[in-house]
């Protein structure tokens, strides 16, 4: 967070405590000029539109990032699900179809990118929950299997990767789960991690900054948790953070409105944007996280129709929101969020 965004906090949170004890007078101005400042700074980033997915429109695909490309696989369209492999040149803005997923049509499997290569396994077939992981080589247009997942099969998991191992755990196989296991691609086998503490989840989202993975959101038994954790692979331990709704008496939470399933987080310079997903309804409002402050604030909201379980594609630098469905229907949209631009088209 920059100097004009704390001292905006702390003087929103000054001006609250003066309120409190009836110094009405003395901070009205201020109120008023910090209102005029919170507005521009939360509608800070805009979406622009990109070159449309050449796939069918679908919804629950899982994908990974390899450099400044991002890949797409799987999905299902309300009737059919797909084994199909696309390439998104973020440079170019096109799309290229790769090398077919030769395992089991699925939706809602987990993919992770590790040493230069995508990994995609678990997910649902229709009929049945799924736990056989696979390895995709961009530099050979190729899929080649490994080792199943080692615990049950399952739909809606979350997953990441830092340094030379992949996570994979969560989501639901006929109960709500919260175990983690670690992928060694080297050994090309699996071991149980310390599982996530707080709320078991299926829709739940990971993403990593600096090396430290954080999980929000998902739901768990009719009801969307707000719990946050973050994990540090260097002692496999994993820390509570604080809740994204507003569940303290503090003030910097007062505005939460983060908590969903299905979400899409990405990051940009080390600073996280989450968006999308639902929460009894289709959500657009975006947040922005600062992980050395454990805080969060709006953004511009995503300027696509409001939709979930769509996929995310990040390079480190630039973030994408791709496919997606609102109710029955899938899209085959794709958007980039330019974190600090303004939005023309709204201020106009």
């Amino acid at each position: 967070m920059n100097k004009k965004e704390l001292m905006r906090v702390r003087l929103v949170n000054n001006a609250k405590r003066l309120l409190a004890v009836g110094l009405v007078f003395i901070i009205l101005p201020m109120i008023s000029s910090c209102s005029n400042e919170d507005e521009d700074e939360d509608l800070i980033g805009t979406w622009y539109r990109m070159s449309d997915f050449d796939g069918l429109a679908r919804s629950d695909a899982s994908s990974f990032t390899i450099n400044n490309k991002g890949y797409l696989v799987g999905g299902y369209d309300g009737k059919e699900r797909f084994t199909d492999t696309w390439e998104y040149d973020m440079d170019a803005n096109n799309w290229t179809q790769k090398a077919p997923f030769p395992g089991i049509a699925r939706n809602s499997g987990v993919a992770f990118t590790l040493n230069g290569k995508g990994y995609y396994g678990t997910g649902y077939d229709g009929e049945n929950n799924l736990k056989d992981f696979w390895e995709y080589d961009p530099a050979t247009n190729s899929w080649t299997q490994k080792a199943d997942f080692p615990s049950t099969a399952r739909y809606g998991a979350l997953a990441f990767s830092i340094g030379n191992k992949g996570y994979v755990g969560c989501g639901y196989d006929g109960n709500y789960q919260k175990d983690i296991y670690a992928y060694n691609p080297d050994s090309n086998t699996w071991e149980q991690s310390i599982s996530i503490g707080g709320s078991k989840r299926v829709g739940g989202t990971a993403f990593v900054v600096n090396n430290i993975a954080y999980v929000c959101g998902g739901q768990n038994n009719a009801e969307y948790v707000d719990d946050f954790w973050s994990f540090d692979p260097t002692t496999s331990q994993w820390k509570e953070l604080r809740d994204i709704s507003n569940t303290s008496d503090d003030d910097y939470d007062d505005d939460y409105l983060i908590v969903r399933a299905n979400g899409i987080a990405f990051v940009i310079d080390e600073t996280v944007f989450f968006t999308c997903g639902e929460s009894g309804s289709l959500r657009t409002d975006t947040w922005k996280y600062y992980p050395t402050l454990d805080v969060w604030t709006q953004v511009m909201d995503f300027k696509g129709t409001a939709r979930t379980v769509a996929v995310g594609f990040s390079s480190g630098r630039r973030g994408f929101v791709a496919t997606g469905k609102s109710s029955t229907y899938r899209f085959d949209d794709i958007w980039e969020l330019k974190p600090d631009e303004y939005d023309s088209d709204f201020y106009d």
